[in-house]
């Protein structure tokens, strides 16, 4: 399947996810307010932190390796027990784990002991997400769009019935129930459409646990490990500052404008995570890499680049339509936040290089330093400028980041590779 047509698939599975985190963030905003949303966007960061460490952070080496060996590979049975037993293993620790921490997670995450029960919820069923996922990385690496994009799909109106019913009769306790229980209905529908599969069956699953597929695949846990706790971790750091020195209502601001960014984006980074990932995998070619490239700037940048003009000039449009009248003050945020997207986005188009070519020591440097930059740059510009720092903080981070990206890859492009 090429990029357009993977584009337009994945494109109305990103919609209807949109539509629906639409319906959900004007739900939170109206029922729970600028630092009820805060704190659902800490709570959201540690739901990333607990789901890379439960799969054994292992989903992108599952969808290339997939891709690698091709659906006929007699190495594929071993790849998917080996990735099934480092799941299965860690979700259990993992969850045994969050549940008996409950109370310390629920203090420091959210800011009191009431939501301790949301944890032990969590901890309950983080194994059921594991699961999920594991069987979309599999898919997603055997190029089975559609299906992927139907399961997407019904997970996204499922979720939004879902949480918006929990949010109107609970309030904040409904969205963090919502927000740990989904998988659970998702899984049974997902096993249920792959019932009846060639490839992904209960047999495939049943082969020995495999050192060589383990250490090739941890290669992958590392890069993932270090995104999962840098990301969230930036940014619980960077929302507990604005929270403490300005005040939860401008953390939640903040959180508003990332929520945004993070939906309209979701219609190039969808794309990016179904074609490039296992698209670059199975290329070794780079002058065939670097036409992928080529052709991703040509359609992706374009479509960000318009979707962020037309988000700037209806920003008081999108503030009411998504949020309250509480959520004004966060209009100074989109300019520079809007900038920092469409960097970050040509920074993505590079960076998928590094995942599928498994630059695992480049990666990591790449990922802690850009956090840190992140961090510095925030605190010291918030204490500046006031909110709108971070914003500009991020644009100046992610430049940086393409930067870097663009001198990696000239590297690996004229210097023999660089398989690190």
């Amino acid at each position: 399947m090429n990029l357009v047509k993977t584009s337009v698939l994945s494109f109305i599975a990103t919609v209807i996810k949109l539509l629906s985190v639409l319906v959900i963030n004007k739900a939170v905003a109206i029922y729970i307010g600028p630092a009820g949303l805060a704190l659902v966007g800490q709570f959201q960061n540690f739901i990333q932190l607990v789901m890379v460490a439960a799969q054994g952070a292992i989903s992108s080496g599952v969808t290339k390796y997939t891709a690698e060996y091709g659906k006929d590979n007699e190495r594929i049975p071993i790849l998917f027990s080996t990735a099934g037993k480092i799941s299965l293993i860690s979700s259990v620790v993992v969850g045994i784990g969050v549940a008996i921490l409950s109370e310390f997670a629920s203090l420091h995450f959210l800011k009191s002991i009431e939501y301790s029960y949301i944890f032990v919820i969590f901890g309950f069923t983080v194994v059921l997400f594991v699961i999920n996922n594991l069987l979309l990385s599999i898919l997603n690496g055997l190029k089975e769009i559609k299906t992927w994009v139907i399961i997407n799909v019904i997970q996204s109106i499922y979720s939004l019935i879902f949480t918006t019913l929990l949010i109107v009769w609970l309030g904040l306790d409904g969205a963090l129930i919502a927000l740990v229980t989904n998988q659970s209905i998702i899984l049974v529908i997902v096993v249920w459409m792959l019932k009846k599969h060639q490839v992904i069956k209960l047999e495939s699953f049943k082969n020995a646990f495999d050192k060589p597929e383990a250490k090739k695949l941890i290669g992958f846990a590392a890069m993932a490990i270090t995104s999962a706790l840098t990301v969230p971790i930036t940014h619980l750091v960077i929302r507990g500052y604005i929270g403490e020195t300005l005040d939860w209502d401008q953390a939640g601001y903040w959180q508003a404008i990332w929520y945004i960014s993070t939906m309209y984006l979701m219609v190039v980074t969808t794309t990016l995570s179904v074609y490039y990932l296992p698209r670059l995998s199975e290329l070794t070619d780079k002058s065939e890499i670097k036409k992928e490239l080529i052709a991703g700037y040509r359609l992706l940048l374009p479509i960000t680049i318009l979707m962020a003009i037309t988000i700037f000039f209806l920003k008081d449009f999108i503030i009411w339509l998504l949020f309250t009248e509480e959520f004004a003050p966060m209009r100074e945020l989109f300019m520079w936040q809007l900038i920092g997207d469409t960097i970050k986005l040509s920074s993505f188009l590079i960076g998928y290089i590094l995942i599928a070519k498994a630059m695992v020591k480049i990666f990591i440097f790449k990922e802690i330093f850009i956090a840190l930059v992140f961090i510095f740059l925030s605190i010291y510009l918030v204490s500046l400028l006031g909110l709108v720092g971070v914003v500009v903080a991020y644009a100046l981070t992610y430049l940086l980041n393409f930067i870097f990206l663009v001198i990696v890859y000239r590297r690996y492009n004229y210097q023999g590779g660089m398989r690190v």
